[in-house]
């Protein structure tokens, strides 16, 4: 907030900030012996140890430099997990930039109506596709949230030009929430004239209950509109100073106006809820200036006041505080929309999760809403034969088709959606809004018409291809809790022709692990290991998806091309859904890019073509599929017109791309920055301009 609003409560919160830096002097006097005497992270084994895991199965860190780093002389356990997170001091990966560009996509400022005048309030970041948080002390209630307005993009392009910002108002009717000891809000933003979110356009924060974001005197950057100017960032050149109960302290270069920033660490995962600097007190919380002198309120400038350090709210305590609030339904569904790494879905389990679908609609104050269900690399597991025989016939969930005008072009064109694996159980009319979710934030970033998911066709197979494995397969019943090793071994053991390991380690190798294997050490903080795990730990490590979930993905995989019934059974249930003439714009992900490359050359029916083949996140770049398939080899099918793919260099099941390296020259190719544990994710990718912009063109070319 500017300092022209200070209000009450404000001095009130920053009376309190003062008083804890002061009460943790001896603690943070402690902290800077220990950097005075050269320890770089002077934190718990256990945070540390935690921060490093984190940066190394998260791909925080390049595994190459970790291990070269870790070789380079004889280190303990303790010395080797913080030279892991000094990998991250001075060098960033080339998508730092792209990366922290996106999170600035979802901050925006706030702007009050104050006596007939726009005036500039404070900064609020989107942490769902419907909701924004800022502090309490910038909207204390709804009565001033309903006088708030947000502008994305107010800031300067690339060309040092004003941006065109985008408004938005606020609808606390339908969500409202707010603390005063954690100063924050929590509040719903209405969508657009033509429907869409906040989130759909912008993107939004991801925010994590997780432990080993942040360790002390690690970098902070902080995005926000200082003084109400545009949109600014105080990069790396920062540190967390001191961890308290429910606050951080670091230093930045923030102002008045920053209230209600996001605070990222190096790879912008939100750590903290910025609310206020720090100023320094004398014993009585008088604040002093920087000559030393009692700082006169009313009389001096807020510049001249001796500011110590920054606080910010730890985003873990804000997410606890909001898990225990006693809300109706409704309001617990839009909650449940931050995704399942906030800790605030009661059907998931806490852990690395995709792109959330984006609901259809705005949700009323009391009415009561299915949580969105997000595509998760978290494995659901196979049904024992057992399970199959008993369940309740999960294979009689089907498809959607497109309304009947759901056609584009003079051809009668068919947009189709071909998902991929682990959407067993799920609902396909919210998948199919998920897709189509991401496919319109990138036709609106793209500046085109969006698309009404009831015109989308949508085959499941979801059910079926887990319903058939299970029938062949003898595997446990459950896997959620096993660790990814014992998962891996599992279905390694159980491929009838070996597809499983050969294609865990084309992709290892891929992604650049030595042919020869790894060195026990290379998988640090482990025992010893086998050549599998030790290349399931490099991918892991490589990329940003999830050991479990490649495991589980290359299983799918392996499923479909190693057992003939599978691969009957999916193809026929795809057969059965999809349109049965005119012409196809056929977008695939991950598996369904497989299933998709055996349809098009095998089972549409004659005279049909494909306009337009999709692949994103595909293994169509590894030998160990294209060799299977059928016909096997790397021959487009006559059928397809026009193919584009697209492929994030840390999506593990990706890694054999770019395409084009062995399947000749496609239409388009693009290389895209997916975020951070979403590298695999479909609404990412679709969210890209340059993928939105591809399915478009060819969707509405003329025909011929």
């Amino acid at each position: 907030m500017l300092p022209s609003s200070e209000s009450p409560e404000e001095q009130e919160q920053q009376t309190a900030a003062a008083r804890r830096y002061r009460e943790a002097s001896a603690e943070r006097k402690e902290i800077e012996k220990q950097l005075a005497a050269g320890v770089r992270y002077p934190d718990t084994p256990e945070r540390i140890a935690s921060r490093a895991n984190r940066l190394l199965e998260r791909g925080g860190v390049p595994p190459t430099a970790a291990v070269g780093s870790v070789h380079a002389e004889a280190l303990d356990m303790p010395e080797t997990l913080e030279r892991v997170i000094g990998l991250t001091k001075d060098l960033q990966p080339w998508s730092f930039l792209p990366r922290g560009a996106r999170a600035a996509a979802t901050v925006a400022r706030i702007s009050i109506l104050r006596d007939g005048l726009e005036r500039p309030h404070g900064t609020g970041f989107m942490v769902s596709p419907r909701l924004l948080l800022t502090n309490h002390h910038v909207l204390p209630d709804v009565a001033t949230a309903r006088r708030c307005f947000l502008e994305f993009n107010a800031q300067v392009t690339v060309d040092n030009a004003s941006d065109a910002a985008i408004r938005f108002a606020f609808d606390p009717d339908a969500f409202f929430t707010a603390d005063s000891h954690l100063d924050y809000a929590l509040v719903a933003v209405a969508p657009a004239s033509d429907g869409s979110l906040a989130g759909e356009r912008f993107g939004w924060n991801q925010l994590s209950i997780q432990q080993g974001k942040l360790v002390q005197n690690e970098p902070v950057n902080v995005i926000g509109h200082p003084m109400g100017r545009l949109k600014e960032i105080a990069l790396r050149d920062n540190a967390l100073v001191q961890r308290l109960d429910d606050f951080l302290h670091y230093r930045t270069d923030t102002e008045p106006g920053n209230s209600g920033s996001p605070v990222y660490n190096d790879q912008w995962e939100v750590v903290a809820l910025h609310h206020m600097g720090v100023p320094n007190t004398d014993a009585q919380d008088r604040i002093l200036r920087k000559d030393g002198q009692l700082w006169r309120r009313g009389i001096d400038n807020d510049d001249t006041i001796d500011y110590v350090s920054n606080e910010g709210a730890r985003i873990s305590s804000i997410l606890k505080h909001l898990a225990a609030l006693p809300l109706d339904p409704g309001r617990r569904a839009l909650l449940a929309e931050m995704g399942p790494e906030s800790g605030l879905r009661q059907d998931l389990a806490v852990g690395p999760v995709e792109t959330p679908v984006v609901p259809a609609g705005p949700v009323a104050a009391a009415a009561p809403v299915a949580p969105a269900v997000a595509p998760s690399p978290a494995p659901v597991p196979a049904p024992s034969p057992r399970e199959a025989a008993t369940a309740s016939a999960p294979s009689a969930t089907r498809g959607l088709k497109g309304a009947p005008n759901s056609l584009w072009g003079a051809g009668g064109r068919h947009l189709v959606f071909l998902h991929g694996r682990s959407q067993q159980g799920k609902d396909p009319e919210l998948l199919r809004r998920g897709w189509t979710g991401g496919l319109n934030h990138g036709l609106t970033r793209a500046g085109l018409r969006t698309v009404d998911p009831e015109h989308v066709w949508f085959p499941f197979y979801g059910d079926r291809i887990v319903e058939v494995i299970g029938q062949h397969e003898a595997l446990p019943a459950s896997y959620a809790d096993a660790p990814a090793a014992a998962v891996l071994e599992a279905f390694a053991a159980r491929s009838a022709e070996g597809t499983y390991e050969q294609l865990v380690m084309e992709a290892a190798v891929l992604a650049g692990m030595p042919p020869n294997g790894q060195d026990a050490t290379e998988n640090i903080g482990s025992a010893v290991i086998g050549s599998l795990q030790g290349a399931l730990s490099w991918l892991a490590a490589k990329t940003d998806v999830d050991a479990l979930a490649i495991a589980t993905i290359f299983r799918d995989v392996d499923a479909y091309l190693g057992n003939p019934t599978v691969r009957k059974e999916v193809l026929d249930r795809v057969f059965e859904e999809i349109p049965h003439e005119g012409e196809l714009v056929l977008v695939t992900h991950s598996l369904g890019t497989v299933v998709g490359m055996d349809l098009v050359a095998n089972r549409l029916r004659p005279g049909m073509k494909v306009t337009l083949l999709v692949t994103a996140g595909s293994p169509l770049g590894m030998n160990a599929v294209t060799s299977r398939l059928a016909p096997p080899g790397t021959v487009r099918p006559d059928t397809v017109t026009e193919w584009v793919n697209a492929w994030c260099p840390t999506d593990a099941v990706a890694i054999g791309c770019p395409l084009e390296r062995v399947w000749g020259k496609l239409t388009e190719e693009h290389a895209v920055v997916n975020a951070s544990d979403r590298a695999h994710s479909i609404e990412e990718y679709l969210a890209h301009p340059e993928v939105a912009k591809a399915i478009d063109r060819f969707l509405t070319k003329p025909a011929g």
